[in-house]
């Protein structure tokens, strides 16, 4: 046997060096090169890496009429929140990739999904991070019956394909992919190779057995999914898995799907029993709202389905500085400076004297538009110290001319503004020269960034 040799892999496009280089010339990647192992195990063994990647039996084209659908083609979770990310619950056959932090709640979810759904299935939870003791007493504190559950604490594939095999689940959990290794190659845990290489035989197994597989991936610190780019092309669906540790709130939000929406988000609260699901997102970001108080905006956002009702505060203040501090938290750095620039070249306000940090609460996203008007009276309000009226939300895109232009969904919107007692809504006047709009609060049709300044309060003493 030839001694081991080190390579250096693209975790974007797996393309091989000899040595490591900081831009890689296939996919234009930059510090994008992992050191690895020379896979001398899998060219000496072919037939090991067979047995691994290969799926059972000989596939033979089935003509299109004589398919048959499955008896079920879904699995509910039983967590609502979650069946909304993936588009109704776990596909018969696919694989999910979740991600997240450490300490996020990426296990907890997990069991909890295994309590429910073995309730009606057969589920296998692989371990790879934790022994039996720390996922009984995990299992305890939840309150898991575990009637269908089996458990398995073991990181080799080649163990693992066989417990499938004698267990047969219809759902797999592994929790997770970075600890999971095979014999027939000699690279470490965790390296692009064993990633990749463990992944596709999970994938293969999903496929052949049509097992319905939930993958967890670390995320490094970039906040990526560590490992091979790859990977998240490998798989049916990518899930994120947010929120700060400090709060106690989490949010799943779907990067891919194959099988259902991208744009919709599964809101959790993390407590001593849990994760327990949080139905009505809107109020929990609005709990706590300051009244009457300059640099305050409520706007209503769009994530797929389901409005959400947020807050978006705005602090312009002086700056001691030769150029004024920008920050931004929720919103796009980008489109900050964009309506900033607006404002000051359309009404002649001068945040270019000002330092201005802008959050969003809760740890929302905002990345669409709409959102655009409430950012640009939230930060008004903040530098005239005229207070937005609290039972005010504002609705629109705004445009480098000043104009407020239509945004999508706009009934959705102020039905749930509605239910949460606002009574005046600004939207803008293209939405309702389109359609007329039936709701039970009042719209204040905006044209332009020109006529939101008579909508704020008189300035404060």
């Amino acid at each position: 046997m030839k001694g081991l040799k080190t390579v250096y892999i693209c975790s974007e496009c797996t393309a091989r060096s000899p040595k490591w280089m900081g831009k890689c010339p296939t996919c234009g990647a930059w510090n994008s090169f992992v050191e690895d192992v020379e896979e001398q195990a899998i060219k000496e063994a072919p037939t090991a890496r067979r047995a691994l990647t290969a799926r059972e039996g000989t596939r033979h084209a089935v003509p299109y009429k004589q398919m048959e659908m499955p008896s079920y083609i879904r699995t509910a979770t039983g967590l609502g929140e979650l069946d909304r990310v993936l588009g109704g619950g776990l596909v018969l056959g696919s694989v999910v990739l979740l991600a997240g932090e450490p300490g996020i709640g990426k296990s907890t979810l997990l069991m909890q999904i295994s309590d429910i759904v073995g309730t009606r299935r057969k589920v296998l939870y692989v371990s790879g991070e934790e022994s039996d003791g720390q996922l009984k007493l995990r299992a305890e504190r939840l309150g898991v019956q575990g009637d269908n559950l089996s458990i398995l604490t073991e990181t080799n594939i080649e163990h693992i394909l066989e417990e499938i095999s004698r267990v047969k689940p219809e759902v797999l959990i592994v929790d997770s992919i970075q600890t999971i290794y095979s014999s027939a190659i000699s690279s470490t845990q965790g390296t692009v190779t064993q990633v990749k290489e463990t992944a596709l035989a999970f994938i293969n197994r999903a496929k052949t057995d049509n097992i319905s597989v939930i993958l967890v991936g670390h995320v490094n610190k970039e906040g990526t999914i560590a490992g091979p780019k790859v990977l998240e092309h490998m798989v049916d669906a990518v899930l994120y898995f947010e929120g700060e540790r400090q709060q106690t709130y989490r949010i799943i939000r779907a990067i891919k799907n194959r099988y259902g929406s991208t744009n919709e988000i599964g809101v959790f609260e993390m407590t001593d029993e849990g994760l327990c699901e949080v139905e009505n997102p809107s109020e929990m970001l609005l709990d706590g709202r300051p009244k009457e108080t300059p640099g305050n905006c409520a706007v209503c956002t769009m994530e797929g389905t389901r409005p959400l009702i947020a807050e978006i505060q705005a602090l312009v203040s002086p700056t001691t500085f030769p150029a004024p501090r920008r920050t931004s938290n929720g919103i796009d750095y980008n489109r900050l400076c964009l309506i900033l620039a607006v404002l000051e070249k359309r009404l002649g306000l001068r945040f270019s004297q000002n330092d201005v940090y802008l959050n969003v609460i809760g740890g929302l996203h905002l990345d669409e538009p709409a959102s655009d008007m409430a950012v640009a009276m939230a930060l008004i309000s903040s530098l005239t110290d005229r207070a937005v009226p609290d039972d005010l939300i504002a609705i629109g895109e705004l445009g480098l001319s000043g104009e407020c232009r239509a945004v999508s969904g706009l009934d959705h919107r102020v039905k749930e503004a509605a239910r949460l007692g606002f009574t005046r809504a600004v939207v803008p006047a293209r939405n309702l020269e389109k359609r007329k709009i039936k709701a039970d609060i009042q719209l204040i049709p905006i044209g332009s960034i020109f006529e939101i300044l008579k909508l704020l309060a008189p300035k404060q003493n």
